[in-house]
């Protein structure tokens, strides 16, 4: 199993100029690649190929102006030819959007294999830097030495602290023991998540409870003059406001899903249009800020390594709208709507509760049911695809609903 572990890293001035020099080499090579690519393509309608990048970058190191491309580690300049490779093979695949020119204001990075770094008594050696550089190794269980990492990504944020990320591949871990229960979860942006237990994660909104100290931030950086120290100044608050706010969402999406996996075989969500939904323009803030595909991809991992099932409802199911006693379907059911009482069974529910149990229920049919039967159309597994609708397959009558348990 792949498993990457990142650290804080502390380098030295020496190592950090070195590292700087890395970045920008980085960063220039990924550029004029890009700009060499763009124009085959646009204007002889050429493909570029890895290998042709590669002779390319050597011509380069050969020419006076671009000779101090030599001066650092070649390993991070070739696997910056690699991610743009791969990236253009995302990009004609509809995988991924156009890659895009680096600027020196961003997060900065490096790639480092086993040739261009060396672990030695707990320490990590990177090419062309002087001395170990000094990690903080958070895991304690972990020896370093035994890890052999296949890479080492040295990053630098725009707030300006520097990481050690070091991928290894590893045994796969010990499933947990069964927890004999199964949940379906409902995300919602008022209430973060509503479980078909009837239990309810609040929405912390991390990003309002710092939005006005971050506009404040906003506001300087506005103000001060382009290029000068006062505006980088004032560009590494803003970074630092945004780290905060961003490192307290990974924390409570890490909580929030690890209780999740812990206590349930099998996990139920829906399959939520994150991307559309964030075009509406009153809410876009909101969802993103809920960190709902961030929260599905952290759900993913850690249920494949517990050995639990992960099962993703499709999102055009009309989980909110359903009876989850009688399997009536209402026609319609505003946002606003937060409660409804069944026409046919007559019983209140609340919006969110009952979206969770039937999110459950097409969970079971799922995971319980023979592939093709119709009572699990609506609803499918970890995938891009959309299944067929059950509307298409039988009477409406018989898929209004999901059956009483």
């Amino acid at each position: 199993m792949r498993t990457a572990y990142k650290c804080r890293a502390y380098p030295t001035p020496e190592q950090a100029a070195v590292l700087h020099r890395t970045f920008g080499c980085v960063r220039l090579v990924w550029n004029k690649t890009l700009a060499a690519r763009h124009a085959a393509y646009h204007q002889r309608g050429e493909r570029t190929s890895y290998r042709q990048t590669d002779a390319t970058l050597t011509g380069w190191k050969k020419t006076t102006e671009l000779a101090f491309l030599s001066e650092v580690s070649s390993v991070p300049l070739q696997q910056t030819l690699r991610h743009q490779h791969t990236a253009f093979v995302n990009f004609f695949a509809g995988r991924a959007r156009h890659p895009r020119f680096k600027s020196r204001d961003g997060r900065q990075s490096a790639h480092y294999t086993r040739s261009a770094f060396r672990i030695k008594n707990g320490e990590l050696y990177v090419a062309k830097t002087d001395g170990p550089l000094t990690v903080a190794w958070s895991w304690p269980n972990l020896d370093l030495n035994a890890l052999n990492p296949t890479m080492v990504v040295i990053p630098r944020d725009t707030d300006g602290r520097w990481y050690a990320t070091f991928a290894a591949d590893t045994d796969s871990p010990i499933p947990a023991d069964p927890a004999g229960h199964e949940i379906g979860v409902d995300l919602g942006v008022k209430d973060f998540a509503v479980t078909s237990d009837g239990d309810r994660i609040a929405n912390p909104r991390h990003l309002d409870r710092r939005a006005r100290n971050l506009a404040r931030y906003q506001r300087r950086l506005a103000r001060c003059r382009k290029g000068s120290a006062n505006r980088r100044k004032a560009r590494a608050k803003v970074a630092r406001a945004h780290r905060k706010v961003r490192n307290a969402r990974q924390d409570f999406l890490h909580k929030a899903s690890t209780r999740l996996v812990r206590s349930a075989d099998l996990i139920t969500v829906e399959d939520l249009a994150v991307r559309n939904m964030v075009r509406n323009r009153r809410l876009a803030r909101a969802i993103s800020d809920c960190g709902w595909g961030e929260f599905r991809r952290q759900l993913e991992y850690k249920a494949e390594r517990a050995g639990r099932t992960l099962v993703v409802v499709d999102r055009w199911y009309p989980s909110s709208k359903t009876c989850s006693t009688c399997g009536h379907l209402l026609v319609t059911l505003d946002l606003s709507t937060r409660a409804w009482t069944c026409p046919d069974c007559r019983i209140r529910h609340d919006r969110d509760h009952n979206a969770a149990k039937n999110i459950l229920a097409a969970g079971r049919a799922v995971a319980g049911t023979e592939p093709g039967d119709a009572c699990g159309a609506d609803v499918r597994q970890q995938g891009p695809s959309l299944l067929q609708s059950a509307g298409k397959q039988e009477t409406p009558r018989v898929i209004q609903g999901i059956p009483a348990r």
